[in-house]
């Protein structure tokens, strides 16, 4: 039968210092604060205010 995990644990394969650009974070920001969620009846509608 194959051997189906890798020989390393996952804590070893992932890189510790994953930091993600100053960019990214305020991209995923402004696109929060923009998007807006209307629920109508058992329909939701999402909406970009830009």
């Amino acid at each position: 039968m194959a051997k189906l995990y890798s020989e390393k644990p996952r804590s070893e394969r992932v890189d510790k210092q994953l930091v993600p650009k100053e960019e990214t974070i305020k991209f995923l920001l402004d696109y929060s604060k923009a998007l807006s969620v209307i629920d109508y009846n058992k329909l939701k509608f999402e909406a970009l205010l830009n």
